[in-house]
């Protein structure tokens, strides 16, 4: 302990914690008489550079957070005694455990609490990611999460303390980072002294994963980096798929925001057991995983489409071909070889410019049957969403991250009867699916499966 008193203001109660030359102390001020919590970070053999520079970034860290779930700045300064010196800063006391102490205590979280707690959680780091820069805390675990006792039916108020990890992403490139983190928390690209928001949704999935198993996830099993939880815990399915999103060891494929993380959450408790299932006889291909999705719609209305309607440029050159070539066939059925005779006289007698004209007319009439079959091929519509982008036939492409909206577009078709197209708005453009020769069915398990893919409501 340095002095019963700091600064002449802070009467010190007790210590609260000791983690190597940093302290935490209870104290009460003695201008407002309410408890405050105090860091200390002193200047003795474990001392190091890199905790300077953390205590400092979070002193300033705290000072630009206004957040009633997270501690309050309310005074840093310099100390000195006869046997040490140091820096202080003062915050804020939140009367409260942290999950670990509860945990040890013997309490237990069901479902529902795990996910009270997540939900708050997220709300907290929404706040923080939301920051300019973004400020990623680096060091969620169970005992930086303080959890209030119970108040009536509610589980108690959830608050995130200790940014001493504390990362802004405002670091220049190729400024150094210092890796900081518990292990067992910690994403494999903090490992490398990286950190984005995703960082902190790894180490708030890794606590849910340790209030229900009650072991640390450093001392479960793992396989390719993820850990292997689901055989300790009765969860819902759902859930624990949520829970493998938030752990992904691969940045790609994880829940990337806590705005994500917090509505693919929610949408869990408004989720319908009814199934849309494929027509077993459809032809439209639906291939999807964690990290992209493609919808493949064949053209199989063949026999229905009207050649001189669907293309009459093409039509018009047959009744042309046709036409020019009247004589020659009228001949050649009243005198077989006389069309020859024709032929050759054309391009023995008659000037360039005429026989240009005619190589050009049959070359027409040769190709225009190959123009008819390729314009009759099958053409399938093919929509290519993944982490990075969509695309519509491989030509139109946005952001992934652009999408913002999935719903149908209702229209009178020829035939006086209402279809649905369904349309995905991904910023200002528009994406339309072509559903005019698909089955309600069809469409409804289409737009299903975007939905929870995409992770959005479809909107009628």
């Amino acid at each position: 302990m340095v002095e019963q008193v700091l600064k002449e203001r802070y009467a010190i109660q007790k210590q609260l914690g000791k983690n190597g030359g940093r302290q935490t102390l209870l104290a009460r001020d003695i201008q407002t008489q309410e408890l405050v919590a105090i860091k200390l970070l002193t200047f003795d053999a474990d001392f190091n550079w890199d905790d300077l520079k953390l205590f400092e970034r979070e002193s300033q860290t705290l000072q630009s957070l206004s957040h009633p779930a997270i501690p309050r700045y309310l005074d840093s300064f310099k100390f000195q005694t006869s046997k040490t010196k140091g820096f202080a800063l003062v915050q804020s006391y939140i009367e409260a455990k942290s999950l670990a102490e509860w945990v040890e205590l013997g309490r237990t979280f069901n479902e529902d609490d795990i996910k009270h707690i997540a939900k708050a959680l997220l709300e907290i780091l929404m706040y923080l990611h939301a920051q300019h820069p973004p400020v990623i805390h680096r060091d969620i675990k169970p005992s930086n999460i303080l959890l209030a006792n119970r108040s009536g039916n509610s589980l108690g108020q959830v608050y995130l303390v200790d940014f001493g990890s504390v990362q802004t992403l405002a670091a220049t490139e190729g400024s150094t980072i210092t890796v900081v983190g518990t292990y067992g928390y910690m994403p494999p690209e903090q490992f490398g002294g990286r950190a984005v928001p995703a960082s902190d949704l790894y180490g708030l999935g890794a606590t849910l994963i340790y209030l229900v198993t009650g072991m640390h996830p450093a001392d479960l099993p793992q396989e390719d980096l993820r850990i292997q939880f689901e055989p300790k815990i009765p969860l819902d399915s759902a859930f624990v798929d949520w829970l493998k999103r938030m752990t992904e060891p691969d940045l790609n494929r994880r829940l990337t925001s806590a705005n994500q993380g917090l509505k693919s959450l929610k949408k869990q408790n408004y989720r319908t057991p009814i199934i849309v299932a494929k027509p077993t006889w459809s032809k439209v291909e639906i291939s999807k995983n964690e990290t992209s999705i493609e919808v493949i719609i064949p053209d199989h209305n063949i026999l229905e489409k009207n050649i001189l309607e669907k293309n009459t440029a093409i039509g018009l050159v047959v009744i042309m071909l046709i036409i020019y070539f009247w004589r020659h066939f009228y001949l050649l059925f009243k005198k077989n070889n006389f069309i020859l005779e024709e032929f050759a006289n054309v391009f023995f007698s008659a000037n360039l410019i005429t026989v240009f004209i005619h190589i050009l007319f049959i070359g027409i009439l040769c190709l225009t049957p190959l123009i008819i079959v390729i314009k009759l091929l099958p053409k399938s519509t093919r929509l290519w969403i993944d982490q990075h982008k969509i695309s519509l036939n491989n030509r139109r492409k946005s952001p992934r991250k652009a999408i913002l909206k999935l719903g149908f577009f209702r229209h009178d078709d020829t035939d006086l009867c209402v279809r649905r197209t369904i349309q995905i708005w991904a910023g200002t453009r528009q994406y339309n699916l072509p559903t005019k020769h698909l089955t309600d069915k069809e469409i409804d398990w289409i737009a299903h499966e975007l939905s929870e893919w995409l992770d959005l409501p479809i909107t009628k």
